[in-house]
């Protein structure tokens, strides 16, 4: 069997390689090209003044810019007019002001709206430059408005719920599986939420007058199954799609391109990237973000500024990154296929550098027997990452709404790193072999 040997169960189920799958040509996974994305961004520096320091005396239409590049600039356009190569760090929490009537309307105007104050910073709870700079970026990338930025991804979707609630929207419809923290906190209704879980055919059906939000993850935690993001989003009608882009990240698919109004990322995993960084982000229009702003003012959500420099820096690889990732798992992902000791291997249409798979033997003896690969939750750094997802990340999802959703008890996560793939295998194949079935 070989992995280019893919079953895709429609909508609501990934992409599962399966040992009896019949043989057909090889069907070679490539991940896009580096200048696939461009974006314009004629808003995100002065043409005039770059013409003038090249003596042209004239201003141009600024050519948009690649996702590459963008991952590197971004947030960054205004570093050489301030004498500076690296990102400064603002670690303020308070500024001075002697106009205390000016403050005073700032104050106001981001009390009645959320929009940014405008002029120097206030509070450290209302904003802070360098995290303001990793917002700008991931906003760019994932081609949104703007993003808000958070302590964690929980923080993040807990602020989504409560804009929503706050306009008397209560309602979730969300499709399993999701983060199992994620479905903790829908399903205990700890904000007063409502949840309905339904298979994503049924999301039309189930939206209710306060419904406020559609709550999707694809590729999905843990088992990777990927939903039509725009035949969702056509359901979702009116109601806005939140898609948890944590797993893909803007360089393998931008949700609000096919329809979602609110792209969440736990940017604690390949944002960062490097397992130093717990932060989460939204990237959105300008009048959701507003709503998050004020939220985050509100209850202290913040990010802090040394997170903010340490997710602006990661952004800046995170290309480089995906894909090195992804050509490692997509190599790992045919010989776990391959291998007698794995019953089920799950690995995305659109690639990727997470790979779910599930074992014959005991998975516990899996997690054991690693040497190179980290036991650890969490995911998307430049190592190498496994859990058993019934035992840790999904532990808190009731066992029968694990099952249903796809989440067995015998499957194993794996997040690839930058290491070398044969390294790699060579620690996954001795690890299998602790396995009872092996």
């Amino acid at each position: 069997m070989k992995i280019d040997r893919i079953e895709y169960d429609g909508i609501g189920h990934g992409a599962n390689v399966t040992r009896d799958a019949a043989p057909e040509p090889r069907q070679v996974f490539r991940l896009p090209p580096m200048d696939s994305v461009v974006y314009d961004t004629a808003d995100a520096y002065d043409a005039d003044a770059r013409d003038d320091r090249r003596g042209t005396g004239a201003a141009s239409v600024a050519r948009p810019r690649a996702l590459a590049t963008e991952a590197v600039h971004a947030g960054r356009e205004d570093l050489a007019a301030l004498g500076l190569h690296a990102a400064p760090i603002d670690l303020s929490t308070t500024y001075p002001s002697y106009d205390s009537r000016g403050e005073a309307a700032r104050i106001d105007a981001f009390a009645a709206e959320g929009a940014e104050p405008e002029g120097p910073p206030v509070y450290g709870r209302l904003g802070n430059p360098t995290v303001a700079r990793f917002e700008t970026a991931l906003a760019r990338l994932e081609g949104t408005e703007s993003a808000v930025a958070f302590a964690s991804g929980m923080a993040a979707l807990s602020a989504v719920l409560l804009v929503r609630n706050a306009m008397g929207l209560r309602h979730v419809v969300a499709v399993r599986p999701l983060y199992g923290c994620s479905d903790h906190l829908l399903t205990a209704g700890l904000l007063g939420s409502e949840v309905t879980w339904v298979d994503p055919a049924g999301i039309a059906d189930a939206l209710r007058p306060d419904t406020g939000l559609v709550m999707v993850e694809s590729p999905a935690n843990p088992t990777l199954a990927e939903l039509d993001l725009r035949a969702v989003a056509h359901a979702c009608g009116s109601v806005p799609l939140l898609a948890d882009n944590t797993f893909a990240t803007p360089v393998l698919q931008r949700p609000v391109e096919q329809g979602a109004r609110l792209v969440l990322h736990s940017a604690t995993k390949y944002l960062g990237g490097h397992g130093d960084v717990m932060a989460g982000v939204v990237a959105c229009d300008e009048e959701f973000a507003r709503g998050l702003r004020q939220v985050r003012f509100a209850t202290g959500g913040v990010l802090h500024p040394l997170a903010g420099y340490l997710l602006l820096r990661g952004l800046s690889t995170l290309p480089v990154r995906v894909r090195a990732a992804s050509s490692n798992a997509a190599e790992l992902a045919r010989l776990l296929a391959d291998d007698p000791r794995v019953a089920r291997v799950h690995y995305p249409r659109i690639g990727g550098a997470m790979i779910a798979f599930e074992v014959h033997g005991d998975p516990h003896d899996v997690i054991a027997g690693v040497r190179l690969i980290t036991p650890a939750v969490s995911l998307g750094s430049v190592d190498s990452l496994i859990q058993h997802p019934a035992s840790i990340s999904h532990r808190i999802v009731p066992t029968e709404d694990r099952h249903d959703a796809g989440v067995s008890d015998r499957l194993l996560r794996l997040s690839v790193g930058l290491e070398d793939v044969d390294d790699l295998w060579s620690d996954l194949d001795g690890a299998l072999g602790f396995t009872s079935g092996g």
